[in-house]
């Protein structure tokens, strides 16, 4: 607000110090700010309600009220008699009306007055600052939607410093971060965010360089919290934060908002992932029909069983002793570890394996398979016994441990996760299939064994047909 520099420097005098800064500090306001003197008088004008209003300082200054000029003469006495009303009374007073601006169009505007005394103490006029009734309007807007996003909002909101620490959490967010709307203020990022820093530290930054994206981002990340680590999902929404006081973007940080949306992104995985599957099983079907040899259909479901479930499988049978039953046409029940007892050892032989050493399909063992010679509690021996699925991990540390844990149990060193399935078919168990995961896939879950029985059940049923192998050693 600014009042005119003639009528500050009369006021002041024209050597007075302190003249031009007054008339500086005036001119240099964002408000529209005008001032009577006890008989109604305007005696200040800034540049601010020149730009409102149309009327310069020279024009509205020496005045009484806004008679014939600034407004209509039938509104004219009221609107004064409103202004100067705050000059008697305590603390500020906030009125609407209309005024005119000086190309004959009317303005609503809202004002805020208050009294001014003076040296003595007693009332010596009335300052009076005011706005458009619209941009009043948006700037309450924004207060309170920014009241109402730092509150009760569903979706977390975060402002950003330039050094990327939270400056201010809403009640969302801090429950999303698994701390209090204080205890995350100031605190690095990684401090809260175990896995998934980088990237949002990257986005963080490329808003603060480039600006806000144009979309949606989602982001992974592990948190931190008193109840342990939890993976969650992110959608999130950027945007850069600048001073509106500088002539020159000053970024003051960035404004994050994000809703977790972990379930939906797993459900729609699961649900992906049983596609997927579902489709692979009714590709093997078809091609194992068009196989001769019943061994060659059953390597043929667990080649397509391989494909974004596993880097290895093997198939270990259950040998068929010679002399139970005829050679030339043996029998399964020799072959069964349920009907042999309790207390029979199983026997089995490698049938099949796919390559260690690279990809490739599951290829027979030559000359009916070699014996394996698993320890006991061996997971596939488990899975004989419980006639069920056998899941197993190596130990997470100390991470050296995996090539031994490995070899031990006769698997490619590089075996960190291990599934094994019984072979089904006719109330008979013939063998066992393991599947196998490095380190870059995570651990058999639940679903992952109910698509390998899945799986088994197929090729447990192709090998019934062909028939036990023979294990004459």
């Amino acid at each position: 607000m600014s009042a005119s520099r003639s009528e500050t420097t009369d006021a002041a005098g024209p050597d007075e110090p302190g003249s031009d800064l007054l008339a500086a500090l005036l001119d240099g306001m964002d408000a529209a700010l005008c001032a009577f003197d006890a008989g109604g008088v305007i005696t200040h004008w800034n540049r601010e309600a020149e730009r409102i209003l149309g009327w310069s300082a020279a024009e509205a200054v020496g005045r009484h009220g806004f008679a014939g000029w600034a407004a209509r003469t039938a509104d004219a006495d009221e609107v004064l008699a409103r202004l100067m009303s705050a000059m008697d009374s305590e603390g500020r007073q906030v009125h609407e009306f209309a005024l005119l601006r000086k190309d004959g169009g009317r303005v609503l505007l809202r004002t805020q007055s208050a009294g001014v005394r003076g040296a003595d103490g007693k009332p010596a006029g009335v300052y009076c600052a005011f706005s458009e009734v619209h941009a009043q309007i948006d700037l309450e807007r924004s207060i309170a939607l920014s009241e109402a996003l730092f509150a009760d909002a569903s979706w977390g909101v975060v402002l950003v410093d330039v050094d990327l620490r939270p400056t201010v959490v809403n009640t969302h967010a801090a429950r999303a971060l698994g701390s209090g709307r204080t205890t995350v203020l100031g605190r690095p990022l990684g401090e809260m965010v175990v896995q998934g820093v980088e990237e949002l530290e990257a986005a963080l930054h490329h808003v603060l360089a480039e600006g806000a994206p144009t979309g949606l981002a989602e982001l992974w990340v592990t948190i931190r919290t008193a109840e342990g680590e939890r993976r969650r999902c992110w959608r999130s929404g950027f945007l850069r934060l600048a001073s509106p006081l500088a002539e020159e973007p000053v970024p003051l940080g960035v404004g994050w908002l994000f809703t977790d949306v972990t379930e939906a992104r797993l459900a729609a995985q699961e649900a992906d992932r049983l596609r997927f599957r579902s489709n692979q099983l009714h590709r093997a079907a078809r091609a194992a029909a068009e196989c001769e040899d019943a061994r060659e259909a059953a390597t043929t479901y667990l080649d397509f069983a391989l494909a974004g479930f596993a880097d290895h499988a093997l198939v270990d049978l259950v040998a068929h002793r010679p002399g139970a039953g005829s050679p030339h046409a043996p029998s399964l029940d020799t072959a069964d570890p349920d009907a042999a007892g309790p207390d029979a050892p199983v026997r089995l032989v490698r049938a099949a394996a796919s390559p260690t050493g690279g990809s490739g399909p599951v290829v027979q063992s030559a000359g009916g398979g070699i014996p394996v010679r698993y320890l006991d509690g061996h997971p596939a021996l488990r899975a004989m016994e419980r006639i069920g699925s056998v899941r197993t991990s190596a130990p997470s540390s100390p991470p050296t441990q995996s090539p031994t844990w490995a070899a031990a149990r006769q698997w490619p060193t590089d075996t960190v996760h291990a599934l094994c399935t019984v072979l089904r078919s006719r109330g008979k168990s013939l063998g066992v299939v393991t599947f196998l995961r490095g380190g870059s896939r995570s651990a058999f879950e639940r679903p992952d064994a109910v698509y390998a029985e899945d799986v088994t059940i197929r090729v447990a049923a192709a090998l019934d047909l062909a028939g036990p192998p023979r294990d004459d050693i």
